[in-house]
């Protein structure tokens, strides 16, 4: 959390990204300002919107890989299973051979759901720093904290005292860094932003009672940060942890049962969101020990997730526990859409031109498409009588099976990408045959 700046976080891949996403939410802030709703907890709201609807593609993409995936495993796992026990390098080609062949046939890559899941998490990331890191990156919520920082700058001992602040210790390096101790202003009102950001409003409160001159400045910016903050009556800058306690100090018990909300709305949101998602089965006589261990582990995450989310939610600024509960509706909501989406493809047709493009593929490379699909399909046939009746090819002599084997392994190690396993089984094979000679 120390490196985690409130100005613009400064990483080599999320800082661009958060950049980017931070132009986004400016404009929206803009905009609600302009029609006079300057207010954080809806600007949180249209950037969670706007920010799934762009990346809804990739999230259509992610879910057609995942149905394919389904429809495809029983082959994959038949091709497993044949050759289980045999380590040696031909089968070893020879199992390489046919799961391309089925990977190709159903139009997915190995590596195509984490490509999803690559893309997406960065974007996901940076979007969080841009919701923590709301003054950095919205040049009118950080033009609140003036004239209050430059005179509290000015004052005798204003660092060591805000440095006293629950959360000044995760900007300790800030405070440390040459740049604050030699005084460079930008880096100094920063560094104080950054905790002020942070801070509640009884620690914003106590700069009052330490330096009295600055009390105008000190109510002039909490006037305008609690009109920013203020979503349906709470002061979504402080936790509701913070606003639980204020609150039965001052009897307010409303506000207690609002401010109890937002951590269980979170629960609520990513539980249902979780059920929307598609479901594999927990076990099955067909998965191995380590893929039926993975499940049971996913499942045990999915159930402690809404959990923790609550206990997140409770601790840390209301603000974040909003764009959680924005963030989970707006998927729960995107999924049921997606679902139907998905549900309407013809998944066979599909199939049938991936079919296609890969045998248009493989004949480039030399090898006769009926070979090939009869070599395929050779070893799944048993899967579903169904599929084989659909698949079924004239048999071929062990001569014409060598052959497909050859030419479409020879079409493989001229494709295999560098430190893939196929690439390595190629080398292997090679020096084998080295020797052999």
């Amino acid at each position: 959390m120390s490196d985690i700046l409130l100005t613009q976080d400064p990483g080599k891949i999320l800082g661009p990204i958060a950049k980017l996403l931070g132009y986004i939410m400016e404009g929206i802030f803009f905009v609600i300002d302009k029609i006079g709703i300057p207010n954080i907890g809806l600007a949180i709201i249209l950037f969670t919107i706007v920010i799934y609807l762009l990346m809804m593609p990739l999230t259509i993409k992610q879910q057609k890989f995942s149905k394919l995936s389904a429809k495809m495993n029983p082959e994959l796992q038949a091709v497993q299973a044949k050759y289980k026990n045999r380590k040696d390098n031909d089968a070893m080609m020879a199992m390489n051979m046919e799961t391309k062949a089925i990977y190709a046939k159903y139009g997915v890559s190995p590596t195509g759901g984490c490509v999803q899941l690559i893309i997406q998490m960065p974007i996901l990331f940076a979007l969080y720093r841009v919701i923590n890191n709301m003054p950095a990156y919205v040049g009118k919520i950080k033009e609140a904290f003036f004239p209050l920082v430059d005179n509290l700058i000015a004052q005798a001992g204003s660092s060591e005292f805000i440095r006293s602040f629950s959360q000044a210790g995760y900007f300790n390096k800030q405070f440390e860094n040459e740049s604050f101790i030699n005084g460079v202003t930008t880096y100094v009102q920063n560094t104080f932003i950054d905790v002020l950001n942070k801070s509640s409003t009884a620690e914003w409160l106590s700069i009052k009672d330490k330096f009295p001159s600055l009390s105008q400045d000190v109510d002039q910016s909490l006037e305008l940060l609690n009109q920013y903050n203020n979503f349906l009556g709470l002061n979504i800058g402080n936790s509701p942890s913070y606003i639980v306690k204020e609150a039965i100090s001052a009897g307010s018990y409303l506000m207690v049962i609002a401010a109890i909300s937002i951590p269980i709305l979170s629960a609520v949101t990513q539980w249902i969101n979780l059920k929307l998602m598609p479901q594999q089965e927990t076990q099955s006589d067909n998965k191995s020990d380590t893929q039926n261990t993975m499940m049971q582990s996913m499942k045990t995450m999915n159930m402690m997730m809404p959990i923790m989310s609550a206990i997140f939610c409770y601790t840390l600024p209301a603000g974040l526990g909003l764009y959680w509960v924005a963030g989970a509706v707006v998927r729960s909501i995107q999924q049921v859409i997606i679902n139907k989406h998905i549900d309407k493809l013809d998944l066979d047709e599909i199939i049938k031109k991936n079919e296609v493009k890969a045998k248009k593929k493989m004949e480039k490379a030399g090898v006769k498409a009926e070979q090939m699909a009869a070599y395929a399909n050779m070893n799944t046939k048993k899967v579903s009588t169904t599929a084989s009746k659909a698949n079924s090819t004239p048999s071929l002599t062990a001569e014409e099976k060598a052959e497909a084997v050859r030419k479409s392994t020879e079409y493989y190690n001229k494709n295999a990408k560098s430190g893939s396993m196929m690439s390595k089984a190629n080398m292997v094979k090679q020096y084998n045959e080295k020797n052999n000679k």
